[in-house]
């Protein structure tokens, strides 16, 4: 029975491979957990794109490696290789093929890395740690761009060791997406920058910011024609804006929604608020996956406005989530994020990524 297929049979079952689990508090969703994690925090997950059979995911990590599993369709994860920077690795993705990760670092470098023969190489140099790195796929050009904390954003061929082009911005990158056409930079001091790649990249619009706190993640949407039609923002104050570039009723169709947040609304207690980690979209259902501070991951239906699901909370916060290509699979890795100042590090605890079938739980709501 395939693992990840429709048929759902997937961490079902509370017998763990040590008989029964009491209460397990770093695996409460008793999901599948991904072999030989990275030892440090974990920055960032991405899936092998559709062009490939299988799935292959890659994570990187602060403990300056990125890694590569196999995950096999009964859930078995197969570590094949990692790479080094001399720095965090702070965000990786996939070219179209699948035949190279691309990989961004404190370091202040980004590498190409080739599977099929195993090598890396240093294909981007900034003046600063690069905290996000996206490959573009145009008609007329395809390249790499790195957005880091020396306010630049930049575009590489990955021939040359000069960029093809370089914006500034009016403050550091802390994160950004790509669904061409459309790329979205969320920057310090609340800054929003939309840009359109047909021909070459440019800046298309600054935006004001939805939220009034730091940005720190942000995941574009696609409309039913699949074209990119808005984003979702996510703030270090438990809240999520979905905003639409284009939208005919902008008072009405873009919105906030709190998340990330724990006793409720209840004013006898304050709340605690905790920083929305990542955001990623389902590719077959638009549905989306938010992960927290609060160790939580919730999946969520912005169309109709609802919460679909909110897991157990885990022992560590959960530093970032990805879609595998059907979007059958869920993966989440929960690591310290430092949310809480040293004094909340544990070195002897243990980071994990952990797998969940998603082919049900992120179905849109049925329209009234």
């Amino acid at each position: 029975m395939s693992l990840f297929g429709t048929t759902s049979g997937f961490g079902a079952g509370g017998t763990g491979v040590f008989g029964n689990a009491t209460t397990d508090s770093h695996n409460p969703m008793k999901d599948v957990e991904v072999t030989s994690p990275p030892d440090d925090s974990i920055s960032c997950l991405a899936f092998s794109p559709p062009t490939m059979p299988g799935n292959f995911l890659i994570g990187g990590s602060w403990a300056n490696d990125v890694r590569c599993w196999e995950v096999q369709d009964n859930g078995q994860t197969v570590p094949k290789a990692q790479q080094m920077h001399t720095g965090p690795v702070l965000d990786a993705c996939w070219s179209d093929d699948g035949s190279k990760v691309f990989t961004a670092s404190c370091d202040k470098t980004a590498k190409m890395w080739d599977l099929n023969s195993n090598q890396a190489m240093q294909i981007a140099q900034h003046e600063g740690p690069i905290k996000s790195i996206h490959w573009i796929k145009a008609p007329n050009y395809s390249c790499i761009m790195t957005g880091s904390w020396d306010k630049t954003l930049k575009f590489w061929d990955t021939r040359s060791p000069n960029p093809m082009m370089s914006l500034q911005m009016p403050e550091r990158s802390y994160c950004a997406d790509v669904v061409y056409p459309m790329a979205v930079v969320a920057t310090a001091d609340r800054g929003l920058i939309v840009y359109q790649l047909e021909n070459q990249p440019s800046e298309f619009r600054r935006i004001d910011s939805p939220l009034k706190h730091q940005h720190r993640c942000v995941a574009i949407f696609k409309d039913k024609q699949n074209k990119p039609t808005g984003f979702a923002l996510g703030s270090i104050e438990g809240r999520v804006a979905i905003h639409y570039i284009n939208p005919p009723n902008p008072a009405k169709d873009n919105f906030t929604f709190k998340c990330h947040r724990s006793n409720g609304t209840n004013t006898t207690t304050p709340q605690d608020i905790y920083a929305v980690n990542a955001i990623s979209f389902h590719p077959v259902h638009g549905t989306l996956a938010t992960v927290g501070s609060d160790g939580r991951f919730s999946f969520w239906d912005k169309d109709a406005r609802t919460k679909l699901k909110t897991s157990e909370q885990l022992d560590q916060p959960i530093t970032a989530c990805a879609f595998n290509s059907n979007g059958n699979i869920f993966a989440y890795a929960s690591s310290y994020d430092w949310s809480k100042g040293h004094e909340y590090y544990n070195p002897q605890k243990k980071n994990y990524i952990f797998l969940r079938n998603a082919a049900e739980e992120l179905k849109p709501r049925n329209k009234k």
